[in-house]
């Protein structure tokens, strides 16, 4: 069983749980996932691990990707990576909610819907 995980470098777990949002059409089909991670520990190991090449959502059914993925900085300084998984059919929102149901499970995440 692989544990839920995100990832930037490959084979580096994101020890940081970020903020999430949801976005979704009005006809269901296509829907936006945008992550933002407060102070990601990826900034502390990059240097030793390598580039960060996009974000991998990591689960027993495979690996989601996206390399839509920035880093804001504040005074010089790297503080946060914002990135955006974008769902373009029904298919791919129902893959994506599944993990998410098992990362939550996996770091006690709750779901608050505005």
């Amino acid at each position: 069983m692989v544990k839920p995980s995100i990832q930037f470098i490959r084979g580096v777990d994101e020890l940081v749980v970020p903020d999430i949002s949801l976005t979704r059409s009005q006809d269901q089909r296509n829907g936006v996932a945008t992550f933002v991670f407060d102070q990601p520990s990826v900034f502390d190991s990059s240097r030793e691990m390598g580039e960060i090449t996009g974000i991998y959502m990591i689960d027993d059914e495979g690996v989601l990707q996206s390399v839509d993925v920035s880093a804001k900085f504040v005074n010089g300084k790297p503080a946060k990576i914002e990135a955006k998984y974008v769902m373009r059919n029904i298919g791919e929102w129902d893959r994506f909610m599944r993990f998410m149901e098992r990362y939550a499970a996996e770091n006690n995440l709750g779901f608050v819907k505005k």
